[in-house]
Formats: C-alpha cells, sequence, structure tokens
C-alpha cells in the first residue's frame, strides 16, 4: 500500500509529465494520436468519418504538397473556405511545418478578402470553389497560388505541373516552439477596422487546454459544426478542443437552415454544440413562444410563474429531442444571450453554457458548464487566467476588464501603436468591455466600453441593456440603440411576415388602416420599454429599419454601420 507521501510525489510527476507535453499543434495532435488514432476524428454529417490515423496520413501528404508551392515557415498561407474536415487538415498542414495560418472569414467580401491578403502577406490561398470569385481579377503581388479546399487541385499558381499525391510525405522534418506564430486571425468586428491578431502555438493550446477542463469530454463524444472555422471561438473550442479530446466533429454541406439542419441533429445526434445567441433566440422567438401565444388560454397561463416554469420543462424536453436527445454541453458565447430566452433555457432545463472570450484571447476568458450555469453570468475566470476589473466605480463596481494569461495575444500583426493601445507593459489586455463581479467571482458583461452613452446627467447608459428589453417585444427581429442630439433612438427590425400575417385582412382591405395598426405597435413599443428600463434608458423615438442590420461572424451588430 502506498504512503502518503509517495502518493504526493506520484502525483507530483503525473504533473510533471503534463508539462513536459509542449503546447504545440503538432506535440498535441501527436498525443492525441497515440492516445485515439482508430478514433472517428473528422466527417460530413451522413457520411463515414476519417480516424485519426486517416487524418495524420493526410495531413502529411499535404504538408509535402505544401512544400513544392515553396512555403517555408514563416510563411503565410491563407484559407477561405466553408467548413469541411479538409479545412482541419490544411489547418494542421501548415501550422505543423511552421508555417503561419491565415482563416479567412467566408462572409468577407471580395475587397476585405483582398485587403486581408494583402496586408498579411499570404503567399498561398486555399480556397473552397463557391468562394474562388471572390479572390478573381487582380492580386497581391505576393499571392503566387490558389488551391481548392475539397480536392487540393490548382487554382492557379506560377508553379507548373503541380499536383497533389495523397501518398507523398514531406522531405523537411519541422520543429514548432509554443511560442511560434501559429495563426493571424483578423477580426470583424462592431467598430469596422480589421484587426490582424497573432495568436501563437501556445496561446491557443493553452485556452484549449483550460477550457477542457470546464466540461469533460472524451472519444465518445461528437460535435456537430455550425459557426465557420475561421472564427477564433470554433477554431479553438470546436477543432483543438474535439482533437485534445479524440471527439470526433460533424461538418454540414450546406448552411445551418433549418432544412439542413434538423435532419442533422437527428443523425448526428450531437453531445456538444457550439453556437451564438441568435440561434437559440430565434428558435425561442420563433417556435416556442408562438406555441404558448396561439391560444388565450396558454397566454394568462405563461404569464403565472410556476405554470410558466412547467410550460418551459415540457418545452425543454421537446427542445432537446429537436437537437438529437444526446446534447450535455449547448456553448452560447460571442453576443450577449436575451435575458428572457436565458431564464426559458434554465427552465427548460436545456443544458446550455454561456462563455465570454475575445479573438485577442484566444478566445476564451470565462466560462462554466451546464451544471453550474448562473443567470446573466458567464462564470468565473477559466484556469490559469486572471480577470480584474480596471478602476471600478465606487457604487457600482463597474470598470473595464483587464485580462492576463498565456491566451493573450502576441499583437497586432503590423500594427505595433495599436498592439501598445490594448496590452501595458506587464501584460494585461484591456478587453474593452464593461463588466462586474459578484461575491464569488462570478462575471456580469454590462457592454462595451465604445458602444455606452453618457446621458444628459453623467448617468452610464448600456444600450445592449436596452436593446434586450426591446427584442422581448412582439414582432421584433433585432433592434440597435443611438444616440442623436442627445436623445436615445431605437432602430427596430420587425418580422413584416408574421406583423402582415396577423393584419392581412387590414392590408387587403385598407393600406392606410394597416399603416395605422403599425404606428400603434410602435407606440406600444415605446411604452412598454420605457417602462421596463430606469429613466435614463428611456427611448424617445422608434424607427423601423427595414432591412436585417448586417452583422459579423459571430452574429453581432456592426454598430459602426449605423451610428
Amino acid at each position: 500500500m502506498l504512503k502518503f507521501e509517495d502518493l504526493i510525489q506520484q502525483r507530483e510527476r503525473l504533473k510533471m509529465d503534463e508539462k513536459k507535453i509542449r503546447l504545440t499543434f503538432p506535440a498535441l495532435f501527436n498525443e492525441t494520436l497515440h492516445k485515439y488514432g482508430n478514433n472517428n476524428a473528422y466527417a460530413f454529417v451522413g457520411e463515414k468519418p476519417k480516424s485519426f490515423e486517416t487524418v495524420n496520413r493526410e495531413i502529411k501528404s499535404l504538408t509535402a504538397f505544401i512544400e513544392k508551392l515553396g512555403i517555408h515557415p514563416g510563411d503565410k498561407v491563407a484559407i477561405l473556405s466553408a467548413n469541411m474536415p479538409n479545412w482541419c487538415i490544411t489547418y494542421f498542414a501548415i501550422t505543423f511545418m511552421g508555417a503561419v495560418v491565415v482563416p479567412i472569414l467566408p462572409d468577407f467580401s471580395a475587397t476585405e478578402v483582398w485587403n486581408v491578403l494583402d496586408h498579411s502577406g499570404a503567399r498561398a490561398i486555399f480556397i473552397s470553389s463557391a468562394l474562388v470569385q471572390k479572390i478573381e481579377g487582380p492580386k497581391p503581388e505576393h499571392l503566387k497560388t490558389a488551391i481548392l479546399t475539397e480536392d487540393f487541385s490548382v487554382v492557379f499558381s506560377e508553379k507548373k505541373s503541380l499536383i497533389y499525391d495523397p501518398s507523398a510525405v514531406p522531405e523537411g522534418n519541422y520543429e514548432v516552439s509554443e511560442d511560434d506564430l501559429a495563426s493571424i486571425i483578423y477580426t470583424s468586428g462592431t467598430t469596422g477596422r480589421s484587426k490582424g491578431v497573432m495568436l501563437t502555438h501556445k496561446n491557443i493550446s493553452h485556452n484549449a487546454v483550460n477550457g477542457k477542463k470546464i466540461q469533460p469530454l472524451d472519444q465518445n463524444d461528437r460535435f456537430l459544426s455550425v459557426l465557420p472555422l475561421s472564427h477564433t471561438y470554433e477554431n479553438t473550442l470546436g477543432l483543438i478542443l474535439p482533437m485534445l479530446c479524440g471527439s470526433c466533429v460533424y461538418y454540414l454541406r450546406k448552411p445551418p437552415t433549418p432544412a439542413v439542419l434538423l435532419p442533422a441533429l437527428a443523425e448526428v445526434r450531437p453531445t456538444v454544440m457550439l453556437t451564438v445567441p441568435l440561434i437559440i433566440e430565434k428558435i425561442y422567438f420563433n417556435r416556442i413562444l408562438p406555441a404558448f401565444r396561439e391560444k388565450w388560454i396558454l397566454r394568462i397561463l405563461y404569464k403565472i410563474n410556476f405554470i410558466r416554469k412547467k410550460l418551459n420543462a415540457a418545452a425543454g424536453k421537446k427542445l432537446l429531442k429537436t437537437f438529437g436527445g444526446e446534447l450535455k454541453f449547448f456553448g452560447v458565447g460571442g453576443a450577449k444571450l436575451n435575458r428572457t430566452v436565458e431564464r426559458f433555457l434554465i427552465e427548460a432545463k436545456f443544458p446550455y453554457a454561456v462563455g465570454y472570450g475575445l479573438t485577442e484571447t484566444s478566445p476564451l476568458l470565462a466560462g462554466t458548464n451546464p451544471k453550474n450555469s448562473l443567470f446573466e453570468s458567464t462564470g468565473p475566470a477559466i484556469e490559469d487566467v486572471e480577470l480584474i476589473i480596471n478602476n471600478p466605480d465606487r457604487k457600482t463596481g463597474e470598470g473595464e476588464i483587464w485580462a492576463r494569461g498565456a491566451n493573450v495575444m502576441k499583437g497586432y500583426y503590423r500594427d505595433p501603436e495599436m498592439t501598445r493601445e490594448v496590452l501595458t507593459h506587464d501584460g494585461w489586455f484591456r478587453t474593452g468591455d464593461l463588466g462586474t463581479f459578484d461575491k464569488n467571482n462570478n462575471l456580469y458583461i454590462k457592454g462595451r466600453l465604445k458602444n455606452m452613452i453618457v446621458g444628459a446627467s453623467g448617468e452610464n447608459i448600456y444600450p445592449e441593456e436596452i436593446e434586450s428589453v426591446i427584442n422581448n417585444f412582439r414582432f421584433v427581429v433585432e433592434s440597435l440603440v443611438i444616440q442623436q442630439k442627445g436623445k436615445l433612438v431605437a432602430l427596430v427590425h420587425l418580422n413584416m411576415e408574421e406583423l402582415e400575417k396577423k393584419y392581412q385582412h387590414l392590408k387587403q382591405d385598407m393600406t392606410e388602416k394597416y399603416e395605422e395598426k403599425k404606428e400603434e405597435l410602435i407606440a406600444e413599443l415605446k411604452e412598454y420599454v420605457n417602462s421596463h428600463v430606469n429613466k435614463f434608458s428611456r427611448i424617445n423615438t422608434v424607427l423601423l429599419q427595414p432591412s436585417p442590420f448586417q452583422k459579423t461572424a459571430t452574429m453581432k451588430i456592426k454598430r459602426f454601420l449605423y451610428t
């Protein structure tokens, strides 16, 4: 029988062994290969998954092909592609040889794509067939090659007779260190300026390793991917994290519309999904809430607390079944979750968990698992990450969130001045987000510092909080609160289809009467909002936004376009 001292020494040895594993993608992948080589790794929904052994062989053959392109360690290689198993293989092939991957969001315009390629100095690009038109026309001088992600065939190249050989092996032996640059991710932010965030192997790997500690996962878990792999949220937590755990990730061949997503959920029966708030908010407001409004008796009963909880619990069981019945972690990040929707998820006993982070922090800073989810909180800082509220308000405790840890970026590519603006000399990253901590160190996000509006008497007004109230009103899809001439104005996008359906008879009989109903609705909305916010946050004007707001990859409204 082991003595207590022996147990302590054994535990310390295990900790040392864990520390010996370098935080680089090739080192972590080799660990996975050793533990889970025969396990399923990546697949399209409805197709046979590739094992980690198969993926390893394909990484090697693609590395050999990249060598033929004249790519060396430190060179930049872009990926502009829809999600697919070959996206993952391409990402690993580039980074395993010490080159730097530049993932580009598929919804970037041709101009934005050109700017990223030009600014990053990418020498080659892997691109899916549906996006090739975005690189047609003049190209940056240093971009020499384009390869199709689907089959690695050549779109164009200055090198002749380039053919991908699936049996090839790399000529070089590559040593990658933790502090080597792995990726430059260009943000599609709400402020309008796209910045190249430099993330090292250690930044991303450290974040994935500590993300794994939040929710136990293993080789039996199945991820269904619905967010772009080129976004750091999906990249770290939907690619590197499942690789660490030996889990399988399934991809959709088409955008995740209900017609595509519902059969995919039934087929895969995912245990893990990573999403943005808009996905679950649409489900609640378009499918669940209308069911409780169809009959007058249900409308009345749904307003009574204990009955609403029972109704939500029943709806939650159906929702879980819709998601395949085996979901244990439904991650929500990238933007603030609507409080009414979150209350539903709690009462429905749906396994949701909210996380908080930024591209600059690889991304995760705070988060928890479904068992410990706390209403309107992102939970505590993840392990090995420090979070503080800088210069908090004496009364409210609110202030800018600062973060420090091994997951904080190296800086903005080719922009030392902007890097100095957000990184302090002692390693703190200024997030630009306002927040508070409770007594248990759970973090609550108030909004973006740049979005905060200062009222006439100097009070802080958070437009995101007002928007949350507006978005709970019937027929409202989304909203944006801005300040004009010292007054608060709400830009509101309504579900016109539902509105026209409700007042169809009026529209057909008299257009004037229909317009009157819309004006009544706007007046009702204004009254509703102003009765649910403090006196400083009351809106002065409601303006209808005829089309959906333009959004970032995580479905946050690009505010700079409307302010």
